[in-house]
Formats: C-alpha cells, sequence, structure tokens
C-alpha cells in the first residue's frame, strides 16, 4: 500500500514539473530539454533538484497563470454582457439630462445597472 502511495504521488510530482517546466515562458528550449532529460534518465533525483532549484517559482507562476486566466475570463464576461454598470449609469443621466426620462424612470435604471 505505502508503494502504490509513493508511485501516485511520484507521478503526480512528475505531471506537475512537467507542466510548470512547458508553460514557464521564460525558460528557454535547450534547459528545457535538459530538465526533460534529467527527469527521465534519473526521476527521482530530477525531481528533488527541479524542486530544490525552481520550487520557489512554481507557487509564483502558478499564481501568475491563474491570475491571467481570472483577467481573461473577467474580460469574456465583460464582452458578453455589453457595457459596465458606469456605462449603463452614464447612458441613463443622458437620457435624464435630454428629458427623454423622468428621475424615477432613471432611479429604477440605476438600480438595475448596479444590479440592486
Amino acid at each position: 500500500m505505502l508503494e502504490l502511495f509513493l508511485f501516485i504521488i511520484w507521478f503526480w510530482l512528475l505531471i506537475a514539473i512537467f507542466g510548470d517546466l512547458f508553460r514557464d515562458p521564460d525558460t528557454g528550449g535547450g534547459v528545457k530539454a535538459l530538465w526533460v532529460v534529467l527527469l527521465v534518465i534519473l526521476p527521482f533525483l530530477g525531481i528533488l533538484l527541479y524542486l530544490i532549484v525552481r520550487g520557489k517559482g512554481m507557487g509564483a507562476r502558478q499564481a501568475a497563470q491563474l491570475q491571467a486566466a481570472q483577467s481573461a475570463f473577467d474580460d469574456r464576461i465583460r464582452s458578453a454582457t455589453g457595457s459596465s454598470a458606469t456605462d449603463q449609469i452614464a447612458q441613463a443621466k443622458a437620457l435624464l439630462d435630454s428629458g427623454a426620462i423622468d428621475q424615477a424612470e432613471f432611479a429604477k435604471l440605476k438600480a438595475a445597472a448596479l444590479g440592486s
């Protein structure tokens, strides 16, 4: 049972390291190839060395990738919903100023834009 557990951990670490290695834009192709050779030929030593040498940056790189994914998701949501709440309120204010709507309708539009 312990051997199975250790094998699963080892395999998971390999996947995490390969993922981190190939997603890092700052690491050149030659360095990536050397890490792959080391990880394939001497997997246990390679994992330990990778975690010692580059382990500190793994968390930072993953956090940056998650932040970029969240920003892309937020941008996609904003583009799908059309305009922001500020734009909707500005449009409603322009309608109020032009006399097309009254104060009560402006308040309704503002509340709808703010989601309340």
